[in-house]
């Protein structure tokens, strides 16, 4: 009897450890917390970086395409497509989803390194797969946006990653977690999530900016969601400087992705959230893999053509579990699982 209350005792105080230490990994932040600290040390960083730039240095920027082919002085480091844009046409400004810069997708407000040959990309290409990538993927980026303020400030909402862009999987995703247990939205909730993504083209222009940041920052900046402070060291490893990760953000939302996004949600036409699905990781647990569906505004369709579209966005999106990189025998290429993309 005595040694079962022994072992019963031991049980209890192995459970209560067990407790304590799981409310010891629980976010000290609220959401609007988390966001605050974040920003604030991108701004740092991006001072600090910015300061590096003692001497402005000429570069030589080959423009080729309409209206004219043409060569600028820019400055290394500082200008980027957008303000070679500003030099050149006004409709470049305004449709430019993406940059060319020595044949490479590069974001329309990245700065520009080196002398080199640049040109302008659109929706209405002939063959627009850059555009088209990086459309899907910041439509993933806003997922992130649009639930990590959804809640406010009453549920501790964990963003873990988006897969790599496929467009013909007809949905673009995010997986992540909220403890909300057994919530599914309705279709008035439904609406309402999307209308935060679909207000950023109205409201403001949006721009998306680049800040590649060292490894240890981005897990500073991070250290409060337990998926992406495993999945940096991944990722920073399998950078081109091995120690680096690039982070994106766009108004006060902060994420994780090789890029290159859109120009900004002024290209935005509809937007909206299709489908929950539970999904099991193997190496992460649960998730909410949710998926969306937008168009570009200067691509717009009839309204039964949109409604056919998000029907079959809300099938389940193929794109593999999020799982961390070093336990897959044939891993996808990080766009970040894009561990985040």
């Amino acid at each position: 009897m005595a040694s079962n209350w022994v072992k019963m005792s031991y049980m209890s105080v192995q459970k209560l450890q067990t407790i304590r230490c799981y409310c010891q990994q629980l976010p000290k932040l609220s959401n609007s917390q988390v966001r605050q600290k974040r920003n604030e040390l991108y701004d740092i960083e991006k001072t600090r970086q910015a300061a590096l730039i003692t001497r402005v240095e000429k570069i030589a920027v080959e423009h080729k395409g309409p209206p004219e082919d043409c060569t600028l002085v820019m400055n290394k480091g500082l200008s980027t497509p957008y303000n070679c844009a500003m030099h050149i046409q006004e409709l470049l400004m305004t449709r430019s989803v993406l940059a060319l810069v020595n044949g490479e997708p590069w974001d329309l407000h990245r700065p520009l390194l080196e002398d080199c040959e640049l040109r302008f990309l659109h929706f209405e290409e002939d063959y627009p797969t850059h555009c088209n990538k990086a459309f899907w993927r910041s439509g993933s980026f806003i997922l992130g946006y649009i639930f990590e303020r959804a809640f406010k400030d009453n549920y501790y909402v964990e963003l873990c990653s988006f897969p790599p862009p496929v467009v013909e999987s007809g949905s673009f995703v995010y997986d992540l977690t909220f403890n909300i247990p057994g919530w599914t939205p309705n279709r008035n909730e439904m609406a309402c999530l999307s209308r935060i993504g679909s207000r950023l083209a109205f409201d403001k222009k949006r721009a998306f900016e680049r800040l590649e940041v060292d490894a240890s920052l981005a897990l500073k900046m991070f250290e409060d969601n337990r998926f992406k402070s495993r999945q940096i060291p991944i990722m920073a490893a399998k950078s081109k400087t091995g120690s680096t990760v690039t982070l994106y953000r766009m108004a006060d939302h902060i994420d994780i992705s090789k890029g290159p996004m859109i120009a900004s949600t002024h290209l935005l036409g509809r937007y909206q959230i299709a489908a929950f699905h539970e999904i099991k990781s193997p190496d992460l647990g649960k998730l909410i893999r949710v998926q969306g569906l937008a168009t570009p505004k200067v691509l717009q369709g009839h309204a039964w053509t949109f409604d056919f579209l998000l029907q079959r966005a809300k099938n389940i999106n193929p794109a593999p579990l999020p799982t961390l990189q070093s336990h897959q025998k044939h891993p996808p290429d990080l766009e970040t699982v894009e561990m985040a993309s």
